[in-house]
């Protein structure tokens, strides 16, 4: 039986943040896209919750709106009007993994150039940008973002001179990319989706009842916009939309090996999505009967953290056969912008964000599924909640394995210093965040959550086991500060 580590105490909150969501259509007709999009991005926007945008073709010309904020905080009905009638149209929102949070860094990323207008929406983040970068800029390129996307455009750009079409271009700026790539984007003529050899984010493809093409980073957003789920697109593959219908281009495709975030499954995507074939709702109901069998416990009934750590929670109850409880209520109505300005506030914001249902927890032994720990501040005020609600004893299981290195394809984990499994031991974690027990899942049972190929995810935040390059430039400021 696996050991659980015991104890009990207490701290102050960091979260994973999430990624990016990428949306697009190409329709059959000119129509009024914008509102489809929109629709799209709402559903993305657990992705990405610092900016957003969305571009609309119309004859040839990209017209543009996007600003920092919630899809609903960023367009009003009178500027989803204003992007105007179209055949094409691309959406994005935003979390900035790299590059500030500065207006200028939201996408969709639009640049005109001698051959027309390009709108590149990319979600994932490059490994070699800085070199890429650093290059460019010996050529006299100037740049007006912080961003790897403006580094993607001005890439796509300069093959863009030298080749007949855009996907040619594309084609030939995949193999100059190094790193978590999938992307949308527009030309004058065209939908262009594309996922990066590693196939380390998501991206699928879709169709509506009149023939139109979507394209998006998770098939929620194509529920939402009433779309028909064709497929997901290959690691490494090239997909082009346009009159003559939809073409894929497979050049770059079974060059490297496939490597799936499998953090997609265990956070980043909605329960409701199903990625690679594999319903994000089963795989984390797996990832809790997992738990249940490498840290049982002496216990009365299990709770989830809102949200993902819910379907856990289930998973873990029907191995055990501890009953399932609504233990912790979300208010989703807190703001996005909340800011803490004092620790007394700060103390707060859980119990803003969170509550306890005394009736399910007073006087039990309560079993509490959580997605991660990544500083112990968080963890520390739930169980903190839990016991105040009246719980007799909290035991805390993690439905991913402990973080122990940075990310560089896309996720908020950036630096060592900031990851509480680096600098403590799980009993040191446990009696920190006030626990009676902590179990984490193993790396072993996060590769088995979907069916697939083991060896076909990536968990290098686990394990260390990079699918690429270690970047030599990894601070997140590392275009914005001239050295």
């Amino acid at each position: 039986m696996t050991k659980i580590y015991k104890n009990a105490g207490a701290i102050s909150g960091h979260e994973i943040h999430e990624e990016c969501g990428v949306f697009g259509i190409y329709a059959r007709e000119k129509k009024p896209l914008a509102k489809l999009v929109y629709y799209g991005l709402t559903a993305l926007q657990h992705r990405g919750q610092e900016a957003c945008g969305i571009a609309v073709n119309e004859d040839r010309i990209i017209r543009y709106h996007k600003d920092i904020g919630l899809v609903h905080e960023v367009f009003t009905p009178e500027q989803l009007t204003a992007l105007g009638c179209g055949q094409i149209a691309v959406g994005h929102c935003r979390y900035s993994t790299s590059g500030s949070q500065a207006r200028e860094n939201a996408q969709p990323m639009v640049v005109r150039h001698v051959k027309g207008q390009l709108a590149l929406c990319h979600n994932g983040n490059l490994v070699n940008s800085f070199e890429l970068r650093r290059e460019l800029e010996l050529k006299g390129c100037i740049f007006q973002t912080t961003s790897d996307t403006e580094v993607i455009s001005y890439i796509i750009i300069q093959n863009r001179l030298k080749y007949g079409s855009i996907e040619d271009a594309v084609c030939a700026a995949m193999g100059q990319l190094d790193g978590a790539f999938s992307m949308i984007m527009m030309s004058p003529a065209k939908l262009l989706a594309c996922r990066d050899p590693y196939g380390l984010r998501p991206l699928c493809c879709g169709m509506l009842e009149d023939g139109s093409y979507v394209f998006s980073s998770e098939t929620c957003a194509l529920d939402t916009v009433g779309a028909r789920y064709i497929r997901d697109l290959e690691p490494g593959e090239l997909v082009v939309a346009d009159k003559n219908g939809i073409r894929s281009i497979r050049t770059h495709c079974d060059r490297k090996p496939k490597k799936l975030c499998v953090f997609e499954y265990i956070y980043f995507a909605r329960s409701d999505s199903i990625i690679e074939g594999c319903p994000v709702h089963e795989a984390r109901r797996r990832a809790g009967r997992f738990l249940a069998r490498e840290y049982p416990a002496d216990a009365d009934v299990v709770i989830g953290v809102p949200d993902s750590g819910l379907d856990s929670a289930i998973g873990y109850s029907e191995e055990s056969g501890i009953p399932y409880g609504i233990g912790l209520i979300k208010n989703k109505y807190i703001g996005r912008t909340f800011i803490a300005p004092d620790q007394e506030t700060r103390e707060k914001m859980v119990q803003l964000k969170l509550n306890a249902v005394r009736s399910t927890v007073e006087g039990k032994r309560v079993v509490m599924i959580d997605d991660s720990i990544v500083r112990g501040t968080t963890s520390a005020r739930i169980v903190n909640l839990i016991r105040q609600a009246g719980a007799s004893e909290v035991h805390v299981r993690i439905s991913a394995p402990p973080f122990l290195n940075p990310c560089y394809y896309g996720t908020d984990v950036d630096s060592k210093e900031n990851l509480i499994a680096c600098r403590l031991t799980i009993p040191e974690i446990c009696k920190l965040i006030g626990a009676d027990s902590l179990g984490y899942l193993s790396v072993e049972n996060a590769r088995h959550l979907t069916g697939a190929d083991p060896d076909s995810f990536c968990c290098a935040c686990f394990d260390g086991k990079y699918p690429t390059a270690v970047p030599t430039h990894t601070d997140k400021d590392r275009f914005e500060v001239i050295k």
